[in-house]
């Protein structure tokens, strides 16, 4: 082979092993770039989702107030709120539980004092989501009950603290009861029975609250201990000397 032949052989050699690196190259360049656009969506599609999942249950829309507790007034109370989440009330609780029928706002609040979580819902809610509450509510300081002319067709309510829903089915609401429901931070008398000889049973249309205070039973307003709530029967009455 002459010298030209060799070196053009050679030359091609170098020219095909720099095309060759130059190929590899760019395909390098084409999987580091794939992997990372692969990277940058999969980083996407979880920020995405943890920011939905943050927004969908977020408690940022919950109203607070700052009722003080343990004052107890034994006529019918008019509140702010509708439902109320604190303030005035009777110095019975409302026994926790599900009722079908409304409860007295006085007695509910009362509950609320002692940690438990109030949901309200429109009666018109439909039948399915109601079924969705009462498993909710189900558990120990749970209260759950209609309440015609609500806000919103759903409304949850612990002491000083409430959040308005348009569904059962909303994540917000479980969050809500977890981070309220007899919390010893948010609870006045954290501790106290919702339960109890000292409660209620009785619905709004059961038990009415009278407007004025009978003749020689003044309200009571005053701020006893957790322990010592007024002695009354099983039927949520007080006795006269309730403090």
């Amino acid at each position: 082979m002459s010298k030209e032949k060799a070196q053009a052989r050679r030359e091609h050699l170098a020219q095909m092993r720099a095309a060759q690196k130059r190929k590899e190259r760019r395909t390098a360049m084409l999987m580091w770039g794939a992997g990372g656009l692969v990277i940058i969506l999969l980083v996407g599609v979880v920020a995405f989702y943890l920011i939905r999942e943050r927004s969908t249950t977020s408690l940022g829309e919950v109203v607070t107030a700052k009722y003080p507790a343990s004052q107890h007034k034994e006529t019918k109370i008019s509140y702010k709120e509708n439902p109320p989440l604190g303030g005035e009330h009777n110095s019975v609780w409302q026994r926790c539980g599900i009722y079908d029928e409304p409860v007295n706002n006085e007695h509910a609040v009362h509950s609320l004092e002692h940690g438990a979580i109030w949901i309200t819902y429109n009666p018109s809610l439909p039948k399915a989501q109601v079924e969705t509450l009462k498993k909710l509510a189900g558990e120990e300081y749970m209260l759950l009950s209609p309440y015609p002319g609500l806000p919103s067709p759903i409304v949850a309510s612990a002491w000083n603290n409430q959040l308005k829903l348009s569904s059962a089915d909303d994540p917000k609401l479980p969050r809500f009861i977890s981070k309220y429901r007899n919390n010893p931070t948010n609870t006045p008398e954290f501790g106290a029975s919702c339960e109890g000889p000292y409660s209620t049973d009785k619905t709004a249309a059961q038990k009415e609250i009278p407007a004025v205070a009978p003749s020689g039973s003044p309200d009571t307003m005053g701020t006893p201990p957790a322990t010592a709530e007024p002695s009354a029967p099983a039927t949520g009455t007080p006795e006269p000397s309730a403090s």
